[in-house]
């Protein structure tokens, strides 16, 4: 199967953030010329009938799918309702997909919650990239945000962000930065990478002058990104070498980003150790979608 054959997944469960993600991942694939798979895990329950469970799956998709004509009616789309746990259903379909688009919360997770287990599981899992799509307004927002409408408009979010380290881990979340900021006309990308003084020890760079550590991560980060803008030149870079953990650059410049895309090592799955801190810090407390990539 090539590039071209995988599509977009997006998860729905009728919930606000997956409503979000949906109109999302519709959009994306359209940007990437790909086909949109709606998918709707069906969990077993005991306590449903299987006919029922069914049919309101079948209703979701059916809502989901006349979603997507009405804003992309061009996408073609396919759907799915694998009898499954949503993670373990999303991960399997990961490995025959693009791109796996879900809501950072669903109808069986606590509002207090800032992130939802199946979200984090398919994050820490997948074998492509994940995008976790944030809700939007509460119900008790709606009339702020219809007032808003306008200005909001006005203001469309077009950075992409991500964060990077200095080592070939960086490579898969350039790759996919780069390629989603040349999908968006007039996108500029902002690379982040966090330096502390005890990182340039461990790599055997200046430990002792501050000055010298700042200006090995300026040329650090100017190596990691030199193939890439040659590749892409039509994409506006900005480099952001930061002093200290980049998780609070990340998750402060996520309020006005189209998506911060951050790396997640292969390998520690099993574990639970698929997340780095800054990539779990950044994908719970971004304040919109954030791209989990592993590398």
């Amino acid at each position: 199967m090539t590039s071209t054959d995988r599509p977009v997944i997006a998860a729905v469960d009728g919930s606000s953030p997956s409503r979000e993600a949906l109109e999302w991942a519709a959009h994306e694939a359209v940007r990437r010329g790909l086909g949109l798979t709606i998918v709707h895990a069906r969990t077993p329950d005991r306590r449903v009938e299987p006919d029922t469970q069914r049919r309101e799956a079948e209703e979701l998709l059916d809502r989901s799918v006349r979603r997507v004509s009405e804003i992309v009616p061009e996408l073609r789309t396919s759907r799915l309702t694998p009898l499954d746990f949503p993670s373990a259903a999303l991960t399997s379909l990961s490995r025959d997909a693009s791109l796996v688009v879900l809501g950072s919360r669903g109808l069986g997770g606590f509002r207090s919650l800032l992130l939802g287990s199946n979200s984090l599981a398919v994050a820490s899992m997948a074998d492509c990239p994940v995008v976790v799509v944030r809700g939007g307004p509460s119900d008790e927002d709606t009339e702020a945000a219809k007032a808003d409408e306008t200005a909001g408009a006005a203001e469309a979010h077009t950075d992409i962000v991500a964060g990077v380290a200095a080592d070939e881990s960086s490579e898969g979340v350039l790759e996919f930065a780069f390629e989603t900021a040349a999908s968006r006309p007039g996108a500029r990308l902002r690379i982040v990478h966090g330096w502390t003084m005890f990182s340039s020890m461990l790599s055997g760079g200046p430990v002792f002058d501050r000055d010298a550590v700042a200006d090995s991560a300026e040329r650090t980060l100017a190596e990691l990104t030199a193939g890439w803008r040659e590749k892409y030149p039509q994409v506006e870079v900005v480099r952001e070498p930061v002093g200290g953990s980049a998780s609070r650059t990340l998750v402060t410049a996520s309020a006005t980003a189209a998506l911060t895309v951050v790396g997640r090592r292969r390998g520690g799955e099993s574990l639970g150790l698929g997340l780095s801190p800054v990539a779990q810090t950044t994908l719970t407390h971004a304040l919109g979608a954030v791209a989990v990539v592993p590398c």
